[in-house]
């Protein structure tokens, strides 16, 4: 029987478990570095002030800076794209001039906001003449200007098979994007440590998997653990 198999893993009780938790010991001052990590690179400027206030724990870069880049996040949230644009010129023109691929996809939800508003002639003579020329020399963005241009083709472009392009996610993601420019053209982190670790405790999990029944975390939301099953 091969050493991944259900009759050759260690069965590890939750009591055993948790013994051998509670002597893994992370030091207090990690934890707050790690909640001021995720609040500044996400963004949440009071909340990060108010933090420092209570734990001690410095920001590590100027939190004035961080509400010039939520100023770009809500505008493009918002669907106001140009005002982001502009903002983010202001900030640092190279941020869109060195990065094709975050200018497309910029451009690209200036046409799906024209979509959104019903301009038809608008959104084609804007595809024409911005993401057009964008596209002929990369296969990658004539695929998205063709299925995003297709969205005018639905009278309820919202529920067409293409309605993904119209959801409130498509604009988070596109923010995302931008947010993560500008970080790293402030020389931060692109992502907060926070989403990466408790990645890794997934992965860990699923090596774990194959050589032990333990008790697992199933939902990283509640770090409940539940008890092994039995194998059969």
């Amino acid at each position: 029987m091969g050493r991944g198999e259900a009759g050759s893993k260690k069965n590890i009780p939750m009591d055993v478990w948790e013994q051998k938790l509670a002597t893994v010991k992370v030091p207090k001052a990690d934890l707050n570095k790690l909640i001021m990590n995720f609040l500044v690179t996400e963004g949440y400027v009071e909340a990060a002030r108010m933090f420092e206030k209570e734990s001690g724990t410095a920001p590590g870069v100027n939190l004035d800076a961080i509400t010039d880049r939520m100023e770009v996040r809500r505008a493009l949230q918002g669907g106001d794209v140009e005002a982001a644009m502009e903002r983010v010129n202001d900030l640092d023109p190279e941020i869109l001039e060195s990065q094709p691929k975050l200018f497309f996809h910029l451009q690209q939800q200036r046409l799906i906001e024209l979509i959104r508003a019903g301009n038809v002639e608008s959104a084609l003579d804007f595809a024409q003449q911005n993401l057009a020329p964008l596209a002929e020399e990369n296969v990658e963005f004539l695929e998205e200007l063709e299925r995003t241009v297709a969205l005018l083709a639905f009278e309820d472009s919202k529920s067409s098979p293409l309605g993904d392009l119209m959801d409130v996610a498509q604009r988070q993601k596109t923010a995302s994007e931008l947010n993560a420019a500008i970080l790293q053209s402030q020389a931060q982190e692109k992502e907060p440590r926070l989403p990466l670790l408790l990645k890794l405790l997934l992965w860990a999990q699923a090596q774990l998997d194959e050589r032990a029944m333990y008790p697992r975390i199933n939902d990283v939301a509640t770090a409940q653990l539940v008890p092994p099953t039995k194998a059969e």
